[in-house]
């Protein structure tokens, strides 16, 4: 039985995910958020604090991905294009600044399958946002100054998230939108009768990105909310206020990430 994540098959080409290099190329729509610091605290796992400096501080992210492993496989876009929406929240890791994520929502079962290996505790999902494109005309905005991007996202038939940006300026340090690392906890639970609270994997782990780039970025003002919706928490992390908006191009490979503390045991 050959393959990476399940289902192990004979040719191991049936599996969700083949082992890494995952490439990736997508387009963000973002938006800065301040939500109340006990409430961004209470989503904090073992080994995280909140920040000190930016407590309750937030970012919103719908993104349009496109992806590849070893082979050619955005040739096969139903496999390989996806939409996502996440956010991350300020903290602090043995005294540095990361970005914890505690909610995700992408609408690709193997892009479903790649996120739990590495920890982001993705749920299916519905995520839109407006395109720009060069050739102009009404039916597009221009990424440029006054150009304005709407995004959504839905779970469950239920909308959970909306965002509204409008472009001002170009972003002068793009590499600073991503200063970052993300924290995710990777955990899989035990099925076996009294086992239930003893998990197979229960792992703090920082994500590890290679060959990171960021273009055509740029930001403005932003609008952003979270509606309640049953079965998601999302709302309980209530809006107070919105920062900067950004729009910009993101690429990345993964094929590592770093375990921070393994509380299996």
């Amino acid at each position: 039985m050959k393959g990476y994540t399940v289902p192990l098959s004979p040719r191991g080409i049936a599996n969700l995910a083949p082992a890494p290099p995952w490439h990736y190329a997508g387009t963000v729509v973002g938006v800065e958020f301040f939500t109340d610091p006990a409430a961004a605290a209470a989503t904090l796992p073992e080994g995280l604090t909140p920040d000190p400096d930016s407590a309750g501080r937030g970012v919103a992210m719908f993104i349009d991905w496109q992806y590849s492993s070893t082979g050619l496989e955005y040739l096969d876009p139903a496999r390989s294009q996806y939409r996502e929406f996440l956010i991350t929240l300020d903290a602090h890791c043995n005294g540095a600044p990361v970005a914890w994520c505690p909610y995700i929502y992408v609408d690709n079962d193997a892009a479903m399958a790649r996120g739990w290996v590495q920890g982001f505790p993705k749920k299916l999902g519905a995520v839109h946002q407006t395109r720009a494109y060069s050739v102009g005309g009404p039916g597009t905005p221009v990424l440029g100054p006054g150009g304005q991007f709407g995004a959504t996202a839905s779970s469950a038939g239920q909308r959970i998230a909306e965002a509204k940006i409008t472009l001002e300026q170009p972003v002068p340090d793009p590499a600073a939108l991503m200063s970052r690392p993300v924290i995710n906890l990777r955990h899989f639970p035990r099925l076996a009768a009294g086992q239930h609270d003893q998990p197979a994997v229960h792992e703090l782990v920082m994500s590890v990105l290679d060959d990171t780039a960021v273009s055509d970025a740029w930001v403005g003002t932003a609008d952003l909310a979270f509606l309640p919706a049953h079965g998601e928490e999302l709302a309980d992390l209530p809006v107070r206020r919105t920062g900067k908006g950004f729009h910009f191009d993101l690429a990345y490979t993964v094929t590592d990430l770093m375990t921070l503390a393994d509380h299996s045991a």
